[in-house]
């Protein structure tokens, strides 16, 4: 039996670094930060500094030092995929659990830990798509082929 478009619809969760697929919503650095405390703090850190999870703050230039700091802000090259990874992934124990509108908050405080919003900011598809990340251009096209 095919599948259809509507049992696969749950599953087209995917966000690209141009921002396609991103859905409807918005949230705040503000609701970010609340639900950054009680979901995400216990792993990441109360300032996104790291602990039993990735350090997601701070290293910014240090991509060509010995032991470089990879972040969300001195790593990532679209924060579309910011909202991709939490939406699909995070909080760890209840994954894809966190609405549309959390995840913006959330991504929303994740930028702010890295200097790249402001506070007081409004997080939407329009403002992930237009946020030039600092290591955007970071990352070169490989030319070889796809061999599947």
């Amino acid at each position: 039996m095919p599948v259809t478009a509507r049992q696969i619809e749950p599953w087209n969760i995917n966000v690209f670094g141009d921002g396609r697929n991103l859905p409807p919503g918005s949230g705040t650095v503000m609701a970010g930060h609340k639900l950054f405390d009680a979901q995400c703090a216990s792993c990441h850190g109360a300032k996104g500094e790291g602990g039993m999870g990735d350090r997601l703050a701070g290293g910014m230039g240090t991509l060509t030092a010995a032991k470089p700091v990879l972040t969300v802000g001195s790593y990532w090259p679209y924060a579309p995929t910011l909202f991709d990874y939490i939406r699909r992934a995070m909080p760890l124990n209840a994954p894809q659990s966190l609405s549309n509108d959390e995840v913006y908050a959330v991504a929303g405080y994740v930028l702010f830990l890295n200097g790249l919003v402001k506070e007081h900011d409004r997080i939407n598809a329009a403002s992930l798509k237009n946020l030039k990340m600092p290591n955007r251009n970071g990352f070169i096209e490989d030319p070889r082929p796809d061999v599947r």
